[in-house]
């Protein structure tokens, strides 16, 4: 078998060669956007992605649920202002908490009062914020709300070198490259005072869940699938198996200890922490986000205790950290990121120490090329005895410890951290350090606990350690659980409709790229055309006497007729129905189809059956990505006021597919109408051949007059250039037309 991999920053030829191979290894980044990019190919040489057959997917439970609604998104630059970004940014600090603004913490919304709606109108000089005039203003401070309220800096994202990061919430690791949609991250941007970035326009969007789902057969590994059963059975019909440990597993899970206040939860882990240290055990601690790890790390520097961090910001380290956090009297703090998937030996790792020593002296080849070195051998066989001796007295210890000072929502993620220790039938040991202002306990489950608490008389720094408190944090995650499996499995119901559309899209697509013989596709796009035109100028139901044939005859004039622009003559058949009475709608229909089919005929006897196909392809494949871009920004517009049906009593899903399916009939004609008038209008220019001396003279002409314009009709200013080159028309040939 011959083996491929995809990674990012390959070009097309190195990304064709991968995928011809037997077996793929990448990432489900680059997987999901190679499927975009195959889709968005304006030739065939450029669809190198193969067709999705079988997927095997490492940490599934991360990809398929965790990242389940992450959309990728292929985008290019909106020509939007950046201005009321930083307008809000300077207003919302000025509302005042409860007062002007609410939040709900367990859906993480926040929205304005009475008194902040009439506070921001009179800020803004407005008398109604709601108008329809001012749905942009809504929208953002919608966003400038969510941005200075909900979204915290070092918890959901960092400012590293002037740019807005996000951390992913699961693993805490940086997303390099990818951005909050919808205006959230440039009211972000505004808010850190870095630059706004402008407004993206989606070109192309799938997200993870529905990705994976096309795979004809899909399968996965991951050590922590058995609380999401469920949910892997219902949505990717995948059943999941328990394969029992290779050696049995010895590690000691101790239950909960609960403070009062979060303050003397940190300072009982502190002292926790010190003193296992005094005693050399390896401690291995989890943090729910950035913040609460340098808070600690501030700590345990005042108790003089030596630690090393992990977290976001410190990523590079975070193989280096993670194989030597086993060692004797080594403290690591971590987020969620904690090395997942690997195995933290005790006593440390010799290749990695072996490394680092000769990293010290210098030597900076990668590890495959260190191990050739006779060096390396003498160091490593230094490091092994070394790493021997403190296996045996960490082992004597009871093992890496873990220390969670959070409970995590999904009990995954904390089973994640847990199984850091315990690996390969190592001894370890694990304790939860909570409080009644964590915001699982606070949302969820904090009233019963907090009731226990006052009724016993604990005070803030005396621990309750119970098997029922334990109990009580398990059930409020997974009453989490549920409810963020349901909204899963609600938006998924969402999604399906936008996919079938894109499904459908994408597969037309691709038969155009593959050489399927258009002229029975176009004759029909071009017929369907006609009968529209005939429907909406002599609708049913209405007297003959009263149907527009004049206003139909122009219309079918500028589709489909090539002399009238030049001549200023009507064409003499359409003269002549104008002046023929009918009384049946499918008479005209009839006439017009076949007048329609046979100018199709004589325009394929003109340019030749060849050139004509090449050109149905290439306007076909631009009209299509037009309209499906502007058909995504329309259902995003739809999909975020579709709640609001609720208020009237229609079930707002029932509504989406009603006018999502509405919608996109509403393209689909837009679409045929569109390619009819390029199949109809597009002038065929031959090139003029340039004499040697002449390209000399003429290099720094206008690109004008190397490419000419290669259509008739009016171009929108908006629309893709019909030159060819990509660009919309006012930036392109349209610039010196204006």
């Amino acid at each position: 078998l011959s083996v491929g991999l995809i990674v990012h920053g390959l070009n097309e030829q190195e990304r064709r060669a991968a995928y011809a191979d037997d077996v793929i290894y990448g990432t489900n980044n680059e997987f999901g956007f190679d499927y975009l990019r195959y889709n968005m190919a304006l030739h065939p040489s450029s669809m190198v992605q193969r067709e999705l057959h079988y997927a095997i997917v490492d940490e599934v439970d991360s990809i398929l649920i965790d990242e389940a609604r992450t959309p990728l998104i292929i985008s290019g630059q909106a020509e939007k202002s950046t201005n009321l970004y930083h307008t809000f940014s300077r207003l919302v600090p000025r509302l005042v908490p409860e007062q002007d603004y609410s939040i709900d913490e367990k859906a993480r919304t926040v929205n304005l009062t009475e008194a902040g709606v009439a506070k921001m109108e009179k800020m803004l000089k407005i008398d109604n914020l709601y108008a329809d005039e001012h749905t942009e203003l809504t929208h953002h401070l919608q966003q400038a709300l969510k941005a200075h309220v909900l979204m915290k800096k070092d918890r959901d994202y960092v400012v590293k070198d002037g740019q807005v990061i996000i951390v992913d919430e699961f693993t805490g690791r940086l997303m390099f490259g990818r951005r909050y949609s919808e205006g959230l991250h440039q009211a972000i941007e505004a808010k850190e005072g870095v630059k706004v970035e402008h407004e993206s326009q989606t070109l192309a969007t799938i997200t993870f869940q529905n990705y994976f789902r096309m795979y004809e057969k899909l399968a996965g590994m991951t050590g922590t699938a058995a609380t999401e059963e469920e949910e892997l059975r219902k949505i990717y019909k995948l059943d999941v198996v328990v394969i029992p440990t290779h050696k049995p597993m010895i590690r000691k899970d101790l239950t909960d200890v609960v403070y009062k206040t979060q303050a003397a939860k940190f300072r009982a882990v502190v002292e926790e922490i010190a003193r296992r240290y005094e005693t050399g055990q390896p401690v291995l601690v989890g943090t729910s986000s950035i913040e609460k790890s340098e808070l600690l790390s501030q700590m345990l520097k005042r108790h003089g205790v030596p630690h090393q961090v992990l977290n976001a910001k410190y990523h590079e380290k975070e193989a280096e950290i993670v194989a030597q956090a086993g060692r004797l009297s080594t403290v690591t703090i971590a987020t969620n990121m904690a090395g997942r998937g690997t195995d933290i030996l005790l006593g440390g790792n010799p290749e990695f120490l072996a490394q680092a020593e000769l990293k010290k002296q210098g030597n900076d080849l990668p590890l495959e090329a260190l191990k050739k070195e006779p060096l390396y051998r003498e160091v490593l066989t230094r490091f092994e005895h070394q790493t021997d001796e403190e296996h045996k007295k960490v082992v004597a210890l009871g093992g890496l410890h873990i220390l969670g000072t959070e409970r995590h929502e999904s009990r995954r993620i904390d089973n994640q951290l847990r199984g850091r220790s315990g690996r390969q039938g190592d001894p370890g040991s694990s304790q939860f350090f909570s409080a009644l202002e964590d915001d699982l306990i606070r949302q969820f489950g904090g009233d019963n606990i907090q009731g226990l608490m006052n009724r016993l008389g604990i005070e803030e720094d005396m621990p309750i350690e119970h098997g029922l408190i334990t109990r009580s944090i398990e059930t409020a995650q997974k009453r989490v659980e549920n409810r963020n499996f349901e909204l899963r499995k609600h938006i998924l119901q969402y999604d399906d409709v936008m996919n079938q559309q894109r499904e459908l899209i994408y597969r037309q697509r691709r038969q155009v790229l593959q050489g399927e013989n258009l002229k029975d596709v176009i004759a029909q796009m071009i017929e369907e055309t006609a009968c529209r035109l005939v429907d909406a100028c002599c609708p049913e139901g209405v007297h003959p006497e009263e149907w527009d044939l004049t206003g139909l005859l122009s219309q079918f004039e500028q589709l489909f007729v090539t002399g009238r622009p030049l001549t200023g003559k009507r064409d003499a058949f359409l003269a002549e129905m104008e002046n023929t009475p009918f009384s049946r709608r499918q008479e005209i229909k009839d006439k017009l189809r076949d007048y329609v089919l046979a100018k199709y005929e004589e325009r394929e006897t003109e340019l030749g059956a060849e050139i004509l196909r090449e050109i149905e392809r290439v306007v076909l494949l631009r009209v299509v990505d037009e309209k499906w871009m502007e058909h995504l920004d329309a259902m995003d517009d739809l999909r975020e006021g579709i709640g609001l049906r609720a208020y009237g009593q229609k079930d707002p899903l029932v509504e989406y597919k009603r006018e999502s399916y509405e919608m996109f009939q509403k393209m689909i004609a837009a679409i045929q109408e569109e390619v009819a008038r390029y199949v109809f209008r597009v002038k065929v220019v031959q090139e003029p051949q340039v004499q040697p001396q002449q390209l000399v003279e003429n290099r720094y002409a206008e690109e004008e007059v190397q490419r000419p314009a290669r259509r008739e009709v009016k171009v929108g200013r908006n629309a893709l250039c019909p030159c060819g080159s990509g660009k919309k028309y006012k930036k392109c040939c349209g610039r010196a037309a204006g």
